[in-house]
């Protein structure tokens, strides 16, 4: 008679409920990690500067004092904030070959990127709103978008993008996890992470679905009710010019919804209906739309809006100093 094993039960619950998964770098190019890490450490110095230079030029400079700039400032915060809560486990895994993360520190990293993913829609919708007014009401701009209302907005972004996070992350700390522990990403994403579980993640699902649904969908879909009123109030203006003006105004911030929202699509879709696709491909798009908004956010506002890009400037021909002199605003 064959013995009997005996599974300890220390090592059966590290596999009911893990300790630690292993994040994924570039697949087939782990020799080449160290030189790979240094385009993307050019572009998250790219992100975390440019975004750090328009939250100090806003700060500073009291013509920027306006509401357009301070969402714009919320929405290179919540960039900011994305660009940070990946950066310690994105280079781990490139200079140092630290693939592992603890199942809480990767709780707690989801909690981070999730969250300031719907800050930023939040953010989105706030400045598609603020253009709304400026161009379908612009007497009234001033009484309605007061400094008290925007504080309240700002606080009501955090609460919305954090608060509907704890249960879903509650869900997922009740999953048992029996099946391989390495993720497609370089971070923890829900997801990725759920889809390892062993167990029924119905629930998980739909929760996470309706969470999107409420939050970038909504968001999503009005921005885009914004935008229609906008175009017909503008198609009423009888001016050519002041028409190309008040598109004008609009441009930074349709462009940044662009960048926001496709490649947050894109890696919804690829999640949800490219589970046979190679896993260099969830790395790709996971990687894209992780750094391309805070990439391009400043970069965006800097070009397109001249009240930044002065702004700027000035900060650089000063050697740093922030400047107090005022500008004339061409929205």
């Amino acid at each position: 008679m064959l013995p009997s094993i005996i599974i300890p039960s220390s090592f059966n619950q590290s596999i009911l409920h893990p300790s630690v998964f292993f994040l994924t770098g570039i697949p087939g190019l782990e020799t080449s990690h160290a030189w790979i890490s240094i385009p993307f450490c050019c572009l998250y110095a790219i992100a975390i500067s440019g975004n750090g230079m328009i939250l100090f030029v806003i700060i500073t400079e009291l013509s920027l004092h306006e509401p357009m700039y301070y969402f714009l400032s919320m929405l290179s915060f919540t960039d900011l904030g994305l660009c940070l809560s990946t950066l310690v486990t994105m280079l781990g895994i490139f200079w140092f070959n630290a693939p592992e993360i603890s199942f809480d520190a990767c709780i707690g990293q989801m909690f981070f990127i999730h969250g300031f993913t719907f800050m930023e829609s939040s953010v989105l919708l706030a400045m598609a709103f603020d253009r709304f007014i400026a161009i379908c009401n612009p007497l009234r701009y001033a009484t309605i978008l007061t400094n008290s209302r925007i504080i309240k907005v700002g606080f009501a972004i955090v609460i919305r993008g954090t608060m509907a996070l704890v249960p879903l992350l509650l869900l997922l700390k009740r999953l048992s996890f029996c099946r391989s522990h390495v993720l497609h990403h370089s971070y923890c994403f829900h997801p990725d992470v759920m889809k390892l579980s062993c167990t029924d993640t119905r629930i998980n699902s739909a929760f996470g679905l309706a969470i999107v649904i409420s939050t970038a969908g909504l968001d999503s879909v009005l921005i885009l009710l914004s935008y229609v009123l906008i175009i017909r109030s503008v198609l009423s203006i009888a001016s050519p010019e002041e028409r190309k003006k008040a598109f004008g105004t609009c441009i930074s911030h349709i462009s940044a919804v662009a960048i926001f929202y496709i490649p947050m699509i894109s890696l919804s879709l690829v999640h949800r209906f490219g589970k046979h696709s190679p896993p260099l491909v969830h790395t790709l798009i996971a990687n894209v739309y992780l750094l391309i908004p805070p990439i391009m956010n400043p970069i965006i506002y800097s070009v397109k809006t001249k009240q930044i890009r002065k702004a700027v400037l000035k900060v650089f021909r000063s050697n740093g100093s922030p400047s107090y002199v005022s500008y004339n605003i061409d929205q």
